[in-house]
């Protein structure tokens, strides 16, 4: 008897293979262009700390060229905006890669090395490599809590949450190497 012919159901398939980040993936929707933190994303290696770097570059740019329009309160609406953005990007993604929290969405990095910034700056080259340093460390190692809102909050929100704990961290940090050194 084949299996077209069988009064049982057919055995659940295994769950759905995860996709693999491409140019191609990213330019087909703009959520995975948002949430692959325009390319930067689909870095071979470490892509969370590539997204960083372009958050980095990207800060210094657009404020260096337009001060007048990227303002630390401009950069603070702009950061709460991509939170919520970031929310639907980052959910949409993550369900057509099949990947929750794919390590090509970079843009919560991005997201939250800007809050890192705007909160730090002015500073020179050599404080902000620090903050770079000190929130990559945040954000790969997880200390309590992050790793239980990483377990605890899943999608969208979850992806964007930890990297926001993980600024608050080094924004904590910064805070106590000012007031006491």
């Amino acid at each position: 008897m084949n299996q077209a012919s069988s009064p049982f159901p057919p055995p659940p398939s295994a769950s759905p293979r995860k996709r693999k980040p491409t140019p191609h993936f990213m330019l087909a929707h703009p959520a995975h262009w948002i949430a692959q933190g325009f390319g930067s994303g689909l870095s071979p290696i470490m892509p969370g700390t590539a997204g960083t770097l372009f958050a980095w570059l990207s800060y210094a740019v657009l404020s260096t060229r337009w001060p007048h329009v990227f303002t630390a309160a401009n950069w603070l609406v702009i950061i709460a905006a991509g939170f919520i953005i970031g929310i639907w990007a980052c959910h949409r993604t993550g369900q057509a890669l099949n990947s929750p929290d794919d390590g090509s969405m970079v843009w919560d990095e991005i997201i939250a090395f800007w809050l890192v910034l705007v909160l730090v700056m002015p500073a020179s080259l050599k404080t902000q490599f620090a903050a770079f340093l000190v929130f990559r460390f945040f954000d790969m190692v997880k200390p309590p809590p992050i790793a239980w809102f990483d377990r605890r909050f899943k999608g969208g929100f979850g992806v964007m949450w930890d990297d926001i704990v993980a600024a608050f961290y080094t924004l904590l940090v910064f805070a106590f190497w000012r007031t006491y050194w």
